[in-house]
This record gives C-alpha cells, structure tokens and sequence, in this order.
C-alpha cells in the first residue's frame, strides 16, 4: 500500500511504500496523510489507517457536522485528493483538497476552510447535446470524468480531459504542477490504435470512448482505462486500457484493446473498461488490473484471446499480454441481459497469511462478489469463494481490526456488508460475513461507495463511510452516513445535490487528518468536529437536460415488462402499458440494450396503432420517482 507520509511543520517529503497494511514507521505520529489516488492506494482498499482523529465516539457524539463549503463551477464524478502542507503559487502552504470538475476545471482549495486558493480551466467541455444519442448517463457536460492522480515526489497532478476543440470530441492527458495548476509539460492528445483479428486496424474513438475509471500511478507510467457513452455507437466504441510515461507524457509503444473482433452477430461492441469510476489497481508485480463490461448482446462473442468480456483481467505492465483473467460462468446470460460485472472495479487485498497470498475480489450487477487468486485468476469460472452481496454498481473496500484478521467492505444492494478474510495454511480463503448495516437510501441504480478510517489496529476504532443516491429528483439529495465496523449507524447528514439522476452518483468520501470531503453537484463539503450546525451548502443552479424533440416526437419512461424480438412492452409511471418497436434503434446504434425487469428512456414517434417506434433508447433507472416528466 503506498501513503504519502508529510511531517507537520516540515518540507514535505516523497510518498514512500508502506509494507503490509500501511502502517507509519515510528517517530512519525505526529505526520499527517495524503490521499493522492482513487481510493488511497493503487490496491483500490480505500483504508486511511492513520486517522486518530474521527473516533466512533467522536463522529456520534453530536460535534461532528458540516465546517465549510465550497461553490464549484460544475458536477464532480471525481474523487477529491488531499496534499497537506503544499506550498500555492503566491498563496504560501496550506491543506489543500484538490477537486477536478466536469467543466475541465481544476480547484486548490483550502482543506479546512474551504476557501479556493487557486484553480484553473483546460477548456469547454463536451456539452451531453453531442454526446452519442444524447447520453444521460452524466451531467449538462463531460470534462474531468476520472478521479486524477498526483505524485508527490515531483509535485505533480496527472489529470484527463475531454474537451470540445473545433467541434471535435478531444481527450488530453495533463501533468499539472500541484503549486500553479498550470501544465509542466504541454498537453497531449489521447489517440490509440489496435489490430482487429483480421488484420485490420481500429482507431481510438474519442466521440464514442469515455474516460471514466480512476487514473493509475504504477511502474513509472500513467493508465486510464476507456468505455463507452451509455452503449450507443456501440458498432464504433470499444474498451481501451492506454498509457504514458510519466513526465514526458510520451505515450506508451503498446496499448490494449479490449475487444479486437472484425465483426460480431448484432455489430456491437464494447467491451467497456468503466467501472461506476472505480480506478484501475495494480500490486507489487505492476501488473493491471481492471473488469470489462458487456459486449454483443447474442451472448454469442466472448473470446479470452480475442473479446475478454465480463471479466476481470491483469494485464503486463507494458500493456502488451494478459497476464490472467476470471470471467464468470454465465457471461452468455450476462451479455444477454446487459448483465455488465464491469459495472464494479477490482480490489487487490494486501499479503494475506494462509495458502495464497494475494487476493482480490470483484462484483458487478449480478451481485456476486468473488474472491480471486491475484496471482492466477483462475479464467473462467474457477475462483476461490462467492458470496451474494446485492447487484452492483460499486466498489469495494479493506481494511484490518486488532485480531489482524483483514476485512472486506462490501456495499451491493442497499447495505454495508463486512467480510472477515479467513486464510488457513491448506485449502481455499473464504469470506465470512461478520455484520452489516442498515439501508443506505439509493434511487438510483444498486450499491454505492466507502471508505475507511481507523487509528491503526486499535479495537473498535474504524468507520466506514459511504454516501448515498438520490432518492428523488427534486430534491436529489445526497448524505453522508458512518457507521461502525459492526454496521452500527453513527451519523448522517446531507452532504449535497445531484439532480442529473440519470447518471449515478459515484460519489466517493475521502477522509483524512481528522476531516471528511465530498464532492457533489457544483459543491464541495468539508466535515469534521467542533461543528454548529450553521454551514450551510452552496446554492446550486440545476440545468434541463432533456434533448430537444422534433415535431412529433415523444419521449417516455417505463419498466420493461416483456421483450418479443424488437418488440419491448413498458409499464409507465401511471401503470400503463405502452409497446416500443426498438428496430430503428438498433440499426442505427443508438440504442442500450434493455432487459425485462429494468428501467429505459425511449425517444421516438408513435404510429397508427399506438407503437412507438423507437429511434433512441437508454437505460434508466427504475425508480419513477427519479424519472423526468414524459413529453
């Protein structure tokens, strides 16, 4: 596990590698954390073992609240990183909680009060009117999609761009200094090229590939792994995992692409790397760990040589061989249902005693959380243990009690889960549920995302935070919850908005020196102790994102009841049944593939006989309260 470890009152100095759970050497109580990437380490665990401040006690005890807040410029997906005593161009040395938004902004900001030191924009970002089929699975604009990662040993924020550049989609890849926020290097476009199993080359899509996952540090390079926007132009779009030198930014020689076939039964693709933002991982071995998404609906093109679909993959550090992968048993019902298990990340669990030493475990929306050799991860259908944790939209979290037992935080469905990591000498680990929570209000799409604070192993000392989903669309309130490590509730309080409920809030608590920072709509929320109750959250500006209609077209929402070939029956919010021919949807790639049981937004015109023949169709969630009004 790496943490960048900063004396009070001292220059700072480089991250160094913690062994083991991450503990600080002695002599360095007084020394204050960085978060510097997605979920605290390239693990992913999420853990800060060195938070002495933000007690059980303490957080239930009635002073912890909301201190300060920040007015943003636009929707953060992005997790908010921590350096403390940074020095700011002209500002001298603060905490500082970096946060990047979707308007490509990047913010400074004083990690206690909250006050903007500094902050910079690197362009207009990509406005979701031309985003593929006017995708709503995000805010009004696509900009900094994927939580940023820093090295503290250059002072050096690596940081994706989407912008909007003579009316071209343009992904940039930037190495900002920490203190000015201006670029080091000159910035470089994102652009790849793979080998189709014919042959033939595929060129790197930037109108069709988002850049969600979290950025990696790792073995001297930046990773970013690419998706799609909602599965439209799914016949162009195609999973990518890219890299570049730290530094230079010179691109790596090699890239992977995910999805190399020529041709497929339905011209669908995919084979996303996406993750609900989870950031790609990495252990001591350097190798690249992330989990795909669907491709072809037939169920009819996973491939482990040519469309590693639905699985989870280690990938060479130089981006040139599958190490190992794991796919599930049953990818053909995955890919038939839009079953995506690239709808999680992957954790890598630190050295465990026992018979295998590295492990990790994964879930993704069938709800099945499996644990993996690391090391071998067992292709397909041959893993370690399972349990059923509820579907996912999430990712998962680690971290250790004073028994020295290692535990898995998982959060499927609508609860807290913790899972002891039992290890023996002989035979397979298993996990073992040892106390869940209670529900976490979600709206949206399953699951959500924690993190975990402790003061190192000390008994009963860890909380487990998490935020959830909105539960409505007007008001799309968002809170923060912590409960104890035996699922107990300690507090809760409203953290923000997020009124494009289309998009999932893949919101991320970061914690650290005693302090709680959430990133929501256009705000920033700083929470800690000695609070009295009278910060208030700034006010927000919410922006229509419905599409324009031309004449006679409709759009509505519904729960998919049956599917008949191209034929789709929904019930709308009134109970309604309405019959949605997905033809034309289908021809022209603009369309998500449904499944009985789930939500979708459609757009087209109904005919003589009340069908609406679709031109778009989304997924959507199946709450209707979260739905926009039909028209």
């Amino acid at each position: 596990m790496i943490f960048s470890i900063r004396k009070l009152a001292m220059p700072a100095v480089a991250g160094m590698t913690i062994l083991g759970a991450g503990w600080a050497p002695a002599g360095l109580a007084a020394s204050t954390v960085s978060v510097t990437t997605y979920h605290n380490d390239n693990l992913r665990t999420g853990w800060n073992p060195q938070e002495k401040t933000l007690t059980p006690a303490k957080v239930s005890g009635g002073s912890f609240n909301l201190i300060a807040s920040t007015s943003l410029d636009d929707q953060v997906d992005a997790q908010p990183l921590v350096v403390p005593n940074q020095a700011i161009s002209g500002q001298g040395t603060h905490d500082v909680v970096y946060v990047a938004t979707e308007s490509n902004s990047v913010y400074a900001i004083d990690a206690t009060s909250g006050q903007v030191l500094l902050s910079n924009n690197f362009g207009s970002p990509v406005p979701y009117t031309m985003l593929p089929g006017g995708c709503n699975n995000n805010g009004p604009n696509v900009g900094i999609n994927s939580t940023p990662v820093i090295d503290p040993s250059s002072g050096t924020m690596y940081v994706i761009t989407y912008t909007l550049e003579s009316g071209h989609q343009t992904f940039r890849i930037h190495a900002l200094s920490l203190s000015t926020l201006a670029d080091e290097v000159p910035s470089v476009v994102v652009t790849a090229s793979g080998k189709l199993n014919n042959g033939s080359s595929y060129q790197f899509q930037a109108a069709q590939d988002r850049q969600r996952p979290g950025l990696l540090l790792a073995n001297g390079n930046v990773y970013a792994g690419f998706g799609s926007f909602c599965d439209i132009d799914a016949n162009l779009s195609r999973g990518w995992v890219l890299g570049w030198q730290t530094g230079t930014l010179t691109p790596l020689p090699a890239n992977h692409l995910n999805n190399a076939l020529a041709s497929s039964p339905d011209d669908f693709f995919l084979t996303s790397v996406w993750m609900s933002g989870y950031g790609l991982a990495s252990n001591n071995s350097g190798d690249i760990y992330f989990v795909t998404g669907n491709s072809d609906y037939s169920g009819t093109t996973y491939n482990p040589k040519t469309n590693l679909s639905e699985s989870v993959v280690a990938l060479s550090s130089d981006l040139t061989k599958v190490k190992s992968y794991f796919s599930p048993g049953n990818i053909s019902q995955l890919e038939q249902e839009d079953g995506d298990f690239g709808s999680g990340g992957v954790l890598l669990l630190p050295t465990q005693k026992g018979s295998v030493h590295d492990l990790a475990v994964a879930a993704g929306k069938a709800g099945t959380l499996y644990l993996l050799n690391a090391k071998n991860l067992g292709e397909q259908n041959n893993y370690l243990n399972a349990q059923s944790i509820g579907s996912c939209w999430c990712g998962q979290s680690y971290f250790e009690g004073s028994d020295k037992m290692g535990r898995v935080v998982a959060s499927g469905g609508g609860n807290v889960n913790i899972y002891g990591v039992h290890t023996q000498k002989t035979g397979n680990p298993s996990l073992v549920w040892q106390a869940g929570s209670a529900g976490v209000p979600d709206g949206q799409f399953p699951g959500f995302f924690t993190s975990v604070s402790s003061n190192g192993k000390k008994p009963s000392s860890a909380v487990i935070w998490a935020v959830s989903r909105p539960t409505d669309s007007d008001p799309a309130d968002i809170y923060l919850y912590a409960f104890d490590q035996g699922g107990n509730t300690l507090y809760s309080g409203l953290t923000g908005t997020w009124p494009n409920t289309g998009g999932d809030s893949n919101t991320v608590p970061t914690v650290a020196n005693g302090k709680v920072y959430v990133a929501s709509y256009q705000a920033l929320a700083i929470f800690g102790l000695g609070a009295n109750g009278h910060v208030k959250l700034p006010p927000t500006k919410v922006v229509d994102m419905r599409v324009p209609l031309a004449a006679g077209e409709h759009e509505i929402h519904g729960l998919v009841r049956s599917m008949n070939g191209n034929l789709i029956t929904v019930a709308r919010r009134d109970g309604s049944l309405v019959r949605i021919d997905s033809t034309l949807a289908e021809k022209n790639s603009r369309m998500a593939e449904a499944s009985v049981g789930n939500g979708l937004l459609a757009r087209g015109t109904f005919d003589g006989t009340g069908i609406l023949r679709a031109n778009t169709i989304l997924h959507a969630v199946k709450n209707p309260a979260m739905w926009k009004a039909d028209r």
